[in-house]
């Protein structure tokens, strides 16, 4: 597997076209409603660039059962995070699917955490992997990142209260020792942080690296960016180096990791594309529009490329200070709801 951070423009969008197009063709043959949106659009023909592979919105995910392979070979279901009532999206992994995936979060974490397993602490509770054939956004992301760790840790009951003892015999055994830690924002935020606050608990994690994701929303509407965030965990935690993550469940095992800088990279294998809302034209680095992510892996179901709900920036390519190669980028959030529904009218019957 290439480096995944090593490929530069012309190498990377050569060899990740090849295999968008092959992909296309494979799900146009092997998913009737796939074929049935091209058909629609007009998009059946080979893209000729990056920009020109045809996209479904994410949120079809939500509204229909899409997926390229039989039944029989479906080895787990994964469905989006949503609240209660909320349609969420059903994802069909295959064998091939799912260790493709699990092999390339390996290679793309690798930069950050090597490839000896660390202590690990997982911000969560256990009873969110209860089912091991169908997982939520957090199950799954629980069980990608539990490859790089060893001792697993959960530091929640599962009453989402903080095992407070648990955790102290935890840090007390591997003190000294690089810790990994991983969770969801939100989840951080909401049970470790603001409870370790409101019991004036002095808690140090030591030489921890914290990966995590997802999220933000509830935390920017309490005015907590992600320089708030890592100065907070640091002051309460003693938490000395984090980084965030972008991926979604449609999308699983696609990750786009923060750098050194604060920047989020595309891999080797994957790319991001930045659409006006509107006119879902590419619009030039430097401007907010929707994110649209492209990957090699989903083989399993047609999500090799798909807009998504979420305005990000392009801020560069090959050229960030960190030695990282691919475009570099970040997330401004959610679109609002009365765009999103402008933005799936546009969609009704498929692609662009």
């Amino acid at each position: 597997m290439i480096a995944p951070y090593h490929l530069e423009r012309e190498q990377k969008s050569a060899q990740l076209l090849d295999k968008l197009n092959d992909l296309t063709n494979w799900h146009i043959e092997n998913c009737s409603e796939y074929k049935a949106m091209l058909e629609k659009s007009g998009a059946l023909q080979q893209a000729s660039s990056l920009e020109e592979v045809p996209y479904l919105p994410v949120q079809l995910f939500k509204l229909l059962d899409l997926k390229s392979i039989s039944q029989e070979e479906v080895v787990k279901v994964l469905t989006s995070s949503g609240t209660t009532g909320q349609q969420v999206s059903k994802i069909y992994l295959d064998k091939e699917t799912s260790v493709s995936q699990t092999k390339t979060l390996v290679e793309v974490m690798k930069p950050l955490l090597g490839s000896k397993r660390l202590p690990m602490i997982i911000l969560d509770t256990k009873s969110v992997l209860k089912d091991r054939t169908s997982f939520s956004a957090r199950g799954a992301g629980i069980l990608g990142f539990s490859n790089f760790g060893r001792k697993h840790f959960y530091a929640l009951n599962d009453d989402m209260s903080l095992d407070v003892e648990g955790l102290q015999a935890y840090l007390k055994e591997f003190a000294g020792q690089k810790i990994l830690l991983f969770g969801f924002t939100f989840m951080i935020w909401q049970y470790v942080y603001k409870e370790a606050v409101a019991q004036g608990l002095e808690i140090d994690f030591g030489d921890s690296i914290l990966i995590h994701g997802g999220g933000w929303k509830k935390l920017k509407d309490e005015e907590v960016d992600s320089l708030t965030f890592n100065r907070l965990l640091h002051q309460q935690l003693g938490i000395r180096e984090v980084h965030n993550y972008y991926g979604m469940v449609e999308q699983v095992g696609s990750i786009f990791v923060e750098c050194s800088m604060g920047h989020l990279h595309t891999p080797s294998y994957a790319d991001v594309i930045i659409r006006n809302p509107i006119t879902f034209e590419p619009v030039s680095y430097g401007e907010q529009g929707l994110i649209q992510v492209l990957s090699e892996l989903p083989k399993s179901y047609p999500g090799h490329s798909l807009l998504t709900e979420d305005l990000g920036t392009i801020h560069g390519e090959d050229d960030c200070p960190c030695g990282w190669k691919g475009k570099y980028f970040s997330v401004a959030g959610r679109i609002p709801k009365a765009e999103l529904r402008g933005c799936s009218d546009t969609f009704q019957g498929g692609t662009k």
